[in-house]
């Protein structure tokens, strides 16, 4: 029996048992994708991250990423975790100022932002942005994720948008709306995996000046019931709002998005969309708190 080191790390917060937990396995040569999957079910937080050896010329490391239930494409908080992770404990802060994950969906640079030689935040480049048309009857969708038909905003169309995974994007006039929205997960799954998509992300312009977006995320057809802060959907979103030309492509945009209030893990992410040949450039920001390190037997 071989013990492998294990954190929790909770991610997009600065506290323990706030923003959205990952399972962080930085060694992890030596296990089999088998032994990934029953660790991510053992450790049953929303997804877990193991490092691996890449030989790809261009990156530093291969990550893998898997919910309880399977391995998926990317995620955005377990890559804010785990760099964390890299930057303060394993003393890759000292070694440069950049890393580079090769992961399924292409190469994802980590940069570290810092502040009198401290970490503050970890930026993750995202995988360029599409947008897909859903034919979805909305009097159906508000049933699946459990609010009013009337609560749906008419101002933004119900799209799929991916930089990594395909979320399903519902934008909702309220706050309150999304707040008192309880989904019906089981339907709400089986939707889901029928069009192969990762989360449903409904949003909001309504945050009274707090963030400029709301959102909450819920993610059934993958094993998570809700996700609370999901740097992968909030990325997605954000790469939808310049596709469809609410965000102009002449200018840097900086967004400010809340997640997780809802089940108390409040998280806050910082999205910077910029265009190079009018093509989106997602970076989403945040930072990290090492709850719990230990080891996982195997």
């Amino acid at each position: 029996m071989k013990p492998f080191p294990v954190y929790h790390i909770d991610a997009f917060t600065d506290v323990s048992f706030g923003g959205n937990p990952a399972g962080v396995i930085p060694d992890t040569e030596n296990l089999s994708e088998e032994d990934m999957q029953k660790i991510a079910n053992e450790l049953n937080l929303p997804e877990s991250v193991f490092l691996l050896p890449s030989s790809h010329p261009e990156a530093d490391f291969k990550v893998r990423y898997f919910t309880p239930l399977e391995e998926i494409n990317f995620c955005g908080h377990a890559t804010i975790g785990l760099s964390w992770l890299l930057g303060t404990k394993y003393n890759w802060l000292e070694k440069t100022d950049q890393i580079v994950f090769e992961t399924n969906v292409g190469l994802i640079p980590v940069k570290w932002i810092k502040e009198n030689n401290q970490l503050i935040s970890v930026s993750m480049t995202q995988v360029a942005p599409k947008v897909h048309e859903i034919e979805i009857n909305k009097d159906t969708l508000a049933h699946l994720v459990g609010i009013q038909t009337t609560d749906l905003d008419e101002r933004y169309p119900i799209k799929l948008s991916n930089t990594g995974n395909w979320h399903l994007l519902v934008p909702v006039k309220t706050r309150k709306a999304i707040d008192l929205a309880e989904p019906h997960l089981k339907e709400l799954g089986s939707m889901n995996r029928e069009h192969n998509i990762s989360t449903t992300h409904l949003f909001t312009f309504d945050s009274n000046g707090e963030f400029d977006i709301y959102t909450r995320d819920f993610a059934p057809g993958i094993g998570i019931n809700e996700d609370p802060v999901t740097g992968a959907a909030n990325g997605a979103l954000a790469g939808y709002l310049f596709l469809e030309g609410f965000l102009s492509n002449k200018q840097t945009h900086h967004l400010k998005i809340g997640q997780g209030h809802a089940i108390g893990r409040p998280g806050t992410l910082y999205i910077t969309i910029h265009s190079e040949n009018n093509a989106p450039i997602i970076e989403v920001a945040g930072n990290a708190v090492i709850t719990i390190e230990g080891n996982i037997n195997i």
